[in-house]
């Protein structure tokens, strides 16, 4: 039975909404007062980044560097800083290795009102980066089930690593775990790392008609919102990059400060904006 709020199931309903045709961008805010200013922005729906969150909390975002209880009160927390928008939780491996352990930590992220998550195959170790096939598939059948126990349809994303870990054939392997993910329940496929056009396309081919999310971690010749969009991509996150350009930013400010100079505080944000901003949010 269903335990989901009117403004939960609302969300999830204009998520999927989303996904139906077109193609949309997805941001990652960090915080919630860049999730705020994203949705000031008229965006349509967020996401959270691990990365992006873990750095804000002075951890690295190596394999389960961020407890699973901090990263359900960080969604928690967007969800609420977002609303009425849709969020997508980026919920690292589910937290655990056996499905029972994915779909019990599922079910506590769903309750979190999210509009969506995902679960990705990498399994933090290196001499193994990857469940073996038939475990991944059998981890996001279980989160699958565990959405539908919940009562509350929220999109489930399924993440293959191949690019992200340096597997020698990441296409090839992406292409057949996707698929299989697609049979065993995802909603939405996601290689992060894909930026050949071809291989793109080819992907969104692969698991047609189900909508395939590309990561756009930084400018890539040739590949534009609009070029995505003809590819047949229906959504495109961004990660870490916004909370990495506010750190370079930053960091950049900082140095200069340590090094005796003003200058990099030129290109501050306008006080006088950002109080205006949330004091009406």
């Amino acid at each position: 039975m269903s335990s989901a709020r009117p403004d939960q199931r609302s969300a999830v309903e204009a998520f999927r909404a989303l996904h139906a045709s077109g193609c949309f961008v997805l941001p990652n805010p960090w915080d919630v007062g860049s999730a705020i200013y994203l949705r000031h922005l008229g965006f349509r729906a967020l996401a959270t980044t691990s990365a992006g969150f873990a750095f804000s909390r002075g951890w690295s975002d190596d394999f389960g560097a961020v407890p699973r209880d901090a990263m359900l009160a960080h969604v928690r927390e967007l969800v609420e800083a977002a609303a009425p928008l849709p969020v997508n939780a980026d919920f690292q491996s589910g937290y655990a290795d056996d499905p029972e352990g994915v779909a019990a930590n599922v079910a506590l992220c769903v309750a979190t009102g999210v509009a969506g998550l995902s679960v990705e195959d990498a399994t933090g170790n290196e001499r193994a980066p990857l469940y073996e096939r038939a475990r991944a598939v059998e981890r996001i059948r279980a989160a699958r089930a565990a959405i539908d126990a919940s009562g509350v349809p929220v999109v489930l994303t399924a993440r293959c690593e191949a690019w992200l870990v340096g597997h020698p054939d990441p296409f090839r392997t992406s292409i057949d775990r996707l698929t299989a993910y697609a049979e065993a329940g995802a909603d939405c496929l996601y290689a992060p790392g894909v930026r050949d056009p071809d291989e793109i396309a080819a992907i969104v081919r692969a698991v047609a008609p189900l909508p395939v999310n590309v990561l756009m971690s930084g400018p890539v010749e040739g590949l534009t919102f609009a070029r995505l969009e003809d590819l047949g991509v229906r959504r495109v996150s961004v990660g870490a990059a916004l909370a990495r350009v506010a750190w370079g930013a930053f960091m950049r400010a900082a140095q200069g400060l340590a090094a005796g100079s003003f200058d990099g505080l030129g290109d501050a944000a306008s006080f006088a904006e950002l109080n205006a901003l949330f004091r009406q949010s």
